[in-house]
């Protein structure tokens, strides 16, 4: 029987990696006959299937200004308790006409569970599924107590209620096994590990004509080499790294550009890139990605396309989406070692350069062996293309999402077939 699956979050818009999986989820889903509606403050899909309602967004001014209240200090107001429950239930009103409008059937909470950069929303949500009991997928990304932001909070009593809260009728998702033992070890919740996915069964097109124009356009000559950073401007991402890497390679050149805009998290990391950037002498550019308020810019894919190395040196991350893309476009990287990618992804046997925590000089020089050697980049790409292929593929996502829909509404759902 198909259903009527809606995704709910504070953002689906752009490239951020939360958004770009729950993509993935519903391409597989709708592959299977399902429908997918969406729900959230930013929006970037069909208005025939989706309900916008702007106070859902994290950076609605009323979510904004009940964060200044709630963290950074161990003591709410009673103000700023009643404001967070008068958005939440204008929130949970919105919740129950989305529902109702498309006769949703399960709901997909995608990092409002997780995360609280829009409290109220997850309190809605929360209250939501209590009260309706509608079966709900809470698909988890990264956890509050990841970051430091939210270590000194006043609402200790709502992060227990709701992020995620432990209640029937809930099926908990994580990307990764480390994610799974500390959700079990602190609430109690077992959850399922769904990784990160891309369809490897059908490789990127390319246009050797179009990525000369590309080129042209952001102002590359034909012998500059184009240095990806596929990523958010937070610190996290550990961007210095790049920084000091296309420095340390000392040829002009080469060209360090990133791909996605900073303000998730401000502007400061960005500003003080710069300024780096500027006293190493690299060429930093910022080309953003095309979203429905940029439509002339480029897409993400084209960017991947268009660069001749990769460089993805977080410091943290839930799973590594950018790692993926890399592998997906054939592209050659460097990658850092972050605990996840240690545990869950390094074991299966990819073949980049690798850096633990800090550049090293045969880092740099591995990079520029890389980049003067076409067989040794087509060896190393297409070796992790394959290994992606086994691990991180949607054959891999169609299996595990079957056994998620078969543990909700039992088998006999016809979902299993898409497999074949």
């Amino acid at each position: 029987m198909k259903k009527n699956i809606g995704f709910v979050a504070t953002r689906f818009e752009g490239t951020d990696g939360v958004s770009l999986e729950a993509s993935k989820w519903a391409a597989i889903f709708e592959q299977a006959g399902h429908q997918c509606y969406w729900f959230a403050g930013l929006l970037d899909h069909d208005p025939q299937k989706s309900l916008c309602v702007p106070e859902a967004f994290f950076q609605h001014e009323r979510n904004i200004a009940i964060e200044k209240e709630i963290f950074g200090c161990k003591r709410r107001s009673r103000e700023a308790t009643r404001a967070i429950h008068k958005l939440r239930s204008f929130i949970k009103d919105g919740l129950y006409a989305f529902v109702e409008r498309f006769k949703i059937d399960m709901l997909v909470a995608e990092n409002l569970l997780t995360l609280p950069m829009h409290l109220p929303l997850g309190l809605a949500m929360t209250e939501f599924i209590a009260e309706t009991q509608i079966p709900t997928v809470a698909h988890h990304h990264d956890f509050y107590w990841e970051r430091t932001r939210y270590a000194v909070n006043a609402v200790g009593d709502y992060l227990r209620m709701a992020f995620p809260p432990n209640l029937p009728h809930i099926e908990h998702v994580v990307i990764n096994s480390a994610a799974q033992e500390e959700l079990a070890l602190r609430t109690g919740i077992s959850s399922m590990v769904i990784p990160n996915v891309l369809d490897f069964e059908n490789p990127p097109q390319c246009d050797e004509k179009d990525t000369h124009d590309f080129r042209k356009l952001i102002g590359l000559a034909p012998e500059d080499f184009l240095i990806l950073q596929p990523t958010r401007v937070v610190q996290r991402k550990g961007i210095e790294h790049a920084v000091e890497l296309v420095h340390l390679l000392r040829d002009p050149h080469f060209k360090l550009v990133i791909s996605h805009a900073a303000g998730d998290e401000g502007f400061e990391y960005a500003e003080w890139l710069k300024d780096f950037a500027q006293d190493r002498g690299v060429d930093l550019r910022f080309v953003a990605t095309r979203s429905v308020h940029a439509p002339d810019r480029p897409t993400l894919g084209a960017l991947y396309a268009h660069a001749d190395f990769i460089t993805y040196p977080s410091l943290y991350e839930g799973f590594g989406n950018a790692f993926l893309e890399a592998v997906y476009y054939r592209k050659p990287l460097l990658v850092n070692r972050y605990a996840i990618f240690v545990r869950d992804i390094e074991p299966k046997g990819f073949d980049m350069v690798v850096m633990d925590g800090y550049l090293t000089k045969k880092n740099v020089q591995q990079v520029r062996q890389v980049l003067e050697s076409p067989d040794l980049r087509q060896k190393m790409t297409d070796h992790n293309y394959r290994v992606a292929g086994r691990h991180y593929s949607y054959t891999v996502l169609r299996r595990l999402l079957n056994n998620l829909l078969a543990n909700i509404f039992g088998v006999g759902n016809n979902y299993g077939n898409t497999l074949n």
